[in-house]
């Protein structure tokens, strides 16, 4: 038996989470078992656990869309036992049992084996939004911005991937603008290479479909108003990521940015990446994370405190990143 973060589907439709014994007879199908050492909580694990948004789409289910552990059973050779592995999305925690748990089933196209600089906590402080965070950086990089084209602009930057775009950006050479709803955190996101830290209330109201050129590009992890006014405000030639939706699903925009100042708006898909991009993003997020920044990026808690913590993070009172220790 082993302990795993469950949710079920109640008769009135609402969710129940709890921490229960497991048999491991009831693990999903997959080529590979994994002892799960830490995973993580997410936004998206946050819905799934109080049932805020409709991310469950199979009953019941183990939430965590990150895991880090090490392979016990396997009939893959290029992940054999013992083999120390990377977990990201694929549906985990939607569709398929998630890392909050002690031990995961997965088929082997999901695992990332896990750069040797980088220990399994580390892997984990880093998780989904240190990985979409460089995917985004590597996107603006990809379509031509330069750290002499102007700002880059990070909204919801007092979140796990904001936080790691200020520190990824500003470790590339760029002057990184952080937008937050909490400017109390302005000291520690300078800390993490801001240059500049203003007001969310600036960017998340409805606004003129063209604005004064600012940025010469932006990481947004916030959706709706927002990045709307993000696009109405980049510079000629400027590029925009669009990885989160804090703020709403919705893009209440005009075509004016894109036709008149040639801005591109790059979509960030953490979940189904390719394999190519998903290693290409961990080498990188080895070489360059400052393993001195991550305390202070990250919280550790234990799996019991997983339900609790994750109401705060829906509320706004979770800072930076939170890795789950599986042996706590």
């Amino acid at each position: 038996m082993f302990k795993a973060l469950m949710l079920r589907k109640a008769e009135d439709g609402s969710t129940q989470a709890s921490v229960e014994q497991v048999d491991p007879a009831a693990l999903p199908e997959g080529d590979v078992e994994v002892q799960v050492s830490f995973s993580t909580l997410n936004y998206k694990d946050g819905l799934a656990i109080t049932g805020r948004g409709p991310v469950v789409r199979k009953w019941p289910m183990v939430p965590g869309i990150d895991l880090a552990g090490i392979v016990t059973r396997s009939s893959r050779a290029d992940f054999s036992e013992g083999s120390e592995v990377i977990v990201n999305g694929h549906g985990m925690g939607e569709v398929h049992w998630g890392g909050l748990a002690q031990v995961a089933r997965v088929p082997a196209e999901w695992l990332t084996h896990k750069p040797a600089s980088l220990s399994a906590k580390d892997a984990m402080s880093i998780g989904t939004a240190g990985y979409t965070a460089m995917l985004s950086v590597l996107a603006l990089e990809r379509h031509g911005v330069k750290a002499g084209d102007g700002p880059i602009l990070v909204t919801g930057a007092n979140g796990g991937v904001g936080s790691f775009a200020v520190a990824l950006l500003a470790r590339r050479g760029y002057e990184v603008h952080a937008s937050t709803g909490r400017p109390a955190e302005a000291e520690r996101l300078q800390a993490l290479g801001a240059a500049a830290v203003i007001d969310r209330a600036e960017l998340s109201e409805a606004g003129k479909p063209l604005q004064k050129e600012r940025w010469g590009g932006a990481v947004d992890c916030v959706g709706s108003h927002t990045l709307a006014n993000v696009c109405a405000q980049t510079r000629y030639g400027g590029v925009v990521t669009a990885c989160g939706l804090a703020q709403g699903m919705d893009f209440s925009a005009t075509v004016a940015p894109f036709i008149l100042r040639g801005i591109t708006l790059a979509g960030i898909d953490s979940v189904y990446a390719n394999e190519e991009a998903r290693n290409k993003a961990w080498s990188c997020l080895a070489q360059e994370t400052d393993r001195n920044l991550l305390d202070e990026i990250a919280d550790t808690i234990g799996l019991e405190d997983s339900i609790d913590v994750a109401h705060q993070l829906l509320s706004g009172q979770v800072k930076g990143r939170v890795i789950v220790d599986l042996a706590l």
